[in-house]
């Protein structure tokens, strides 16, 4: 039953797919490198309607499932982490308290399962990422897991049936970055090396062969302006490599967000010819130095921010939750905004 469930879901997620269009997923990814250790990734969603995001605050030793099907992976989390999680049922990307950061972009022409791995352990893709910060602290042990590929990924559809199509974007505290990606079933690990932008569509290697072409084009005088997946890759990749390096934790998220902007769709913004076309719903940056995770809802007036290293991460604290819909106009360290929570009811 297990395997019929997984196969179930794949063919549906499949079908899902083939309906959407290309450009309905846009987000983007960058990463700021400053001094002094400084790396901060920011990150924006693009959706067509807003998309209910909560933060929590999960501490270690918490004993977790990534599935609901028989011979799920199982696991008690060594790190505490800040998780963004869409409807309350899936965590969107996040940061643990080693610094390490995990974010999930769509990526159309996934496909995350095949006949060797469908009788592997199943994880679902409201855990996932999760999984990843509880027990990594850095990106080599990232790759490690990934390698390994001892599970089974599986994926619910939401909003009226869309597919969770995703590649990942990992950094850790010392800036390193690798992008993965399923292909047919098959984990692809790149390490990002000195590309400092990701979006979504095509696959990695066809982007950077894009951006490669722009790079050589210069970028002062020409950068592609529309807002397609490989021109916003274009353009975060070209201001993040000129904009100025700097060691305050503040400048750092100023200038980090600055470039974000230039690479996210303004909110509204339509295309007659392509109805769903993406506005960006929210952005985050994630200070892996200070433990600081910055959220910003675009209708919102202000960004706020979680300071993971004044969190009580202890095993047996309570889990933390900030609701963003309750407090919509607040700014600066949102700390005292967490509430106790039972955690989030993951989306199987």
């Amino acid at each position: 039953m297990k395997h019929l469930a997984l196969a179930l879901s794949g063919a549906v997620m499949a079908a899902a797919g083939s309906l959407v269009p290309t450009n309905v997923f846009a987000c983007t990814r960058v990463l700021y490198k400053g001094l002094d250790s400084l790396y901060i990734v920011g990150r924006s969603l693009d959706w067509k309607t807003p998309i209910p995001t909560n933060l929590y605050v999960y501490p270690r030793g918490i004993e977790k499932v990534g599935s609901n099907l028989p011979g799920a992976v199982k696991w008690t989390s060594k790190y505490g982490a800040v998780y963004a999680v869409g409807y309350d049922g899936g965590i969107t990307e996040g940061m643990n308290e080693k610094g390490l950061v995990v974010n999930g972009l769509f990526c159309k022409g996934t496909v995350y399962d095949n006949a060797a791995t469908n009788n592997l352990p199943p994880m679902s893709m409201s855990m996932f990422v999760g999984w990843l910060l509880d027990c990594n602290a850095t990106v080599d042990e990232v790759r490690e897991v990934l390698e390994r590929h001892d599970f089974c990924l599986a994926a619910a559809s939401f909003d009226g049936g869309t597919a969770a199509t995703l590649h990942w974007g990992v950094t850790d505290a010392t800036g390193k970055s690798i992008i993965f990606e399923f292909q047919d079933g098959k984990i692809n690990v790149y390490d990002m090396g000195d590309y400092l932008c990701m979006t979504n569509d095509p696959n990695w290697p066809e982007m950077t062969a894009i951006v490669d072409y722009w790079r050589k084009k210069g970028g002062v005088n020409t950068l592609p302006g529309t807002v397609s997946s490989p021109d916003r890759c274009v353009r975060g990749d070209y201001f993040a490599h000129h904009v100025e390096p700097t060691s305050d934790t503040q400048l750092g998220v100023s200038i980090a967000r600055s470039v974000l902007v230039t690479c996210s769709v303004p909110y509204t913004y339509e295309i007659e010819t392509e109805p769903n076309v993406s506005s960006t719903q929210w952005r985050s940056y994630s200070d892996t130095r200070d433990l600081r995770y910055y959220f910003e809802i675009v209708t919102n007036p202000a960004t706020y921010y979680i300071d993971l290293g004044k969190c009580d991460l202890r095993q047996g604290a309570r889990v933390m939750k900030l609701d963003t819909e309750k407090y919509t106009e607040i700014m600066g360290e949102a700390n005292r905004y967490l509430e106790k929570s039972n955690g989030f009811t993951p989306m199987y």
